[in-house]
């Protein structure tokens, strides 16, 4: 028998003192939603929404510090998840407009012809990689 699987919500863990800092910058520079937000099994989880897209937020004892991310191009590894994608209407306005929220661009927008797709990256306010998708006509 296959199994058939859908995409339910990507998980991202925290310092508890960067819990916060990191709710208010998805939902100031990203306009997701706080859903739920609560204590079990000694974690602070929050969930994160904005249309379809779901976010886990979890708090977690300590964090190692990695480097600062400068290039889309440094940052692979294959022992961590790398980043996570979402999909917009118009990639040039959104960045635009994610600048104008001091949300610079990682490196330049791309055009992948083999997909189809023009791609642009970010990072929010931790570090992690934020992938933004335009599909192509």
């Amino acid at each position: 028998m296959a199994h058939t699987f859908t995409h339910d919500h990507v998980g991202i863990t925290l310092t508890p003192d960067d819990l916060d800092a990191t709710i208010d910058w998805y939902t100031s520079k990203l306009d997701f939603t706080l859903a739920r937000r609560f204590d079990a099994h000694g974690i602070t989880f929050a969930f994160i929404t904005n249309g379809n897209a779901k976010i886990e937020l979890m708090s977690a004892a300590s964090r190692s510090q990695g480097a600062s991310i400068d290039s889309i191009f440094a940052t692979f590894d294959p022992e961590r998840l790398h980043h996570i994608c979402l999909a917009v209407e118009d990639l040039d306005t959104t960045l635009s407009q994610l600048a104008d929220r001091d949300v610079p661009p990682l490196g330049e927008p791309m055009d992948v012809p083999e997909i189809g797709q023009r791609i642009g990256f970010i990072t929010d306010n931790t570090g992690n990689i934020i992938e933004l998708t335009e599909p192509g006509t």
